[in-house]
């Protein structure tokens, strides 16, 4: 468990909504950074996990968590998910408070931030799409990025709150425009694990001592986050680290579906997408996304 201090701010009521596993410890700095957190999970007995972990307390409807929190922040799969979450009588917004604010860490598309954002100012609340990076790791230790779309005033308010799980909070512009930002990071992240898987498959093919080759390009202009953290392990054959095949499949789509509509080109994406079809299909989904060298062995 990470053992990070935190910077004093007002103590705040908040609501979590989604207790995977980014929202769990997410929820749990925000707790231990002295705010009041209600949370609630589909499943009701990891909520109640959290608040034997935590403290803070746990609720039987998203819209019953929300009640009188500032802030309203929730994690989960995708706009579906998204959806069910805020919408409807047992919903997020149906609890909310007058110029409460709802932060939505969940990956989801541009157009369900929108259609939200749209839907709280017509209920008198504000909505910031911010997607994360940085990985369970980094939800752990409180060291995410978070990227944000909305309104200044609202992402005002949250920016200090949120750093109790996050590195950096940083708006990129209006509704959306996070969840925008977060393709961008996702289509650099698919690129580069493809390069780096190819690498390590060629240089085990040439007879090379990888790791000692990883040590030594890892200082040149090659280094990446993807070769500094899962170069090695993808020598090893080791893939259970996280962020899973299954969900970056999920996150390309949201890519692939986006850049159809602005007519942006996605070649080399669109092609790793598809590698990530075979590992899928050969019983990968669950394992992390560096098993993109497994289709090279």
């Amino acid at each position: 468990m990470s053992t990070r201090t935190y910077e004093a701010i007002a103590p705040l009521k908040l609501a979590f909504l989604g207790l995977g596993v980014m929202g769990y410890p997410m929820a749990g700095h925000l707790q231990r950074a002295g705010h009041a957190v209600t949370v609630y999970n589909r499943t009701a007995s990891k909520a109640a996990a959290w608040v034997s972990d935590y403290g803070g307390s746990s609720a039987a409807t998203p819209a019953e968590a929300a009640a009188g929190a500032d802030i309203v922040f929730a994690c989960v799969g995708n706009d579906d998910d998204l959806r069910s979450v805020v919408l409807g009588s047992s919903g997020a917004f149906a609890g909310m408070k007058p110029g409460a604010v709802f932060v939505d860490h969940t990956t989801a598309s541009a157009e369900v931030a929108r259609e939200l954002f749209a839907s709280a100012l017509e209920q008198g609340l504000h909505f910031v799409d911010a997607p994360v990076s940085g990985g369970q790791a980094g939800a752990v230790n409180g060291a995410l990025t978070v990227m944000c779309g909305g309104d200044a005033e609202p992402f005002a308010q949250i920016q200090p709150v949120a750093l109790a799980f996050a590195k950096a909070v940083t708006r990129v512009g209006e509704s959306g425009a996070g969840q925008l930002a977060k393709m961008v990071n996702q289509i650099c992240i698919a690129g580069l694990v493809q390069g780096l898987a190819e690498a390590i498959a060629f240089g085990g093919k040439a007879g090379l001592d990888m790791k000692q080759v990883l040590d030594v390009i890892g200082k040149g202009a090659a280094q990446s986050w993807q070769m500094d953290n899962r170069g090695k392990t993808m020598v090893d054959g080791q893939f259970n680290f996280g962020f899973a095949v299954d969900w970056m499949r999920k996150d390309l789509g949201l890519v692939l579906d986006e850049a159809r509509r602005n007519g942006a080109r996605l070649p080399v994406t669109a092609v790793v997408d598809q590698f990530y079809a075979d590992v899928q299909a050969a019983g990968g989904g669950r394992l992390d996304t560096s098993s993109l060298i497994k289709r090279l062995s």
